[in-house]
């Protein structure tokens, strides 16, 4: 919880503008600060976000910088060690879906 204690007061305020803003007919005023409560946090965690994103892209700049002034030959070295990820989609997922609205219109044109 001590996280959340060093919110700004801005981000307070925008967070109960936002929750006021869709606040639903009925909605108490403790549901209300609930929900303010959670726009704090996806605002904070957001920033965290954005903060770790500079911090690793000055990373990168900085290796760039420094790559930029290295002799021809460590440059080499470096970009061996470069490891390529390369991710695919297994076809089970889609073979279910398919599978399964297959399935639906069987059903739905034998219960006509």
């Amino acid at each position: 919880m001590a996280k959340y204690d060093k919110i700004s007061p801005e981000t307070q305020q925008e967070a109960m503008k936002i929750a006021r803003a869709n606040q639903k007919p009925g909605q108490t005023k403790e549901q209300t600060q609930l929900i303010a409560q959670g726009i704090q946090k996806g605002i904070d965690e957001y920033k965290k976000q954005m903060k770790a994103r500079a911090r690793e892209a000055s990373r990168q700049k900085k290796l760039q910088a420094k790559a930029k002034t290295l002799p021809q030959g460590e440059q080499e070295e470096e970009s061996e060690v470069e490891v390529i990820e390369i991710s695919r989609q297994h076809p089970l997922p889609w073979a279910l879906l398919v599978l399964s609205w297959l399935a639906f219109a069987g059903a739905w044109f034998w219960l006509r």
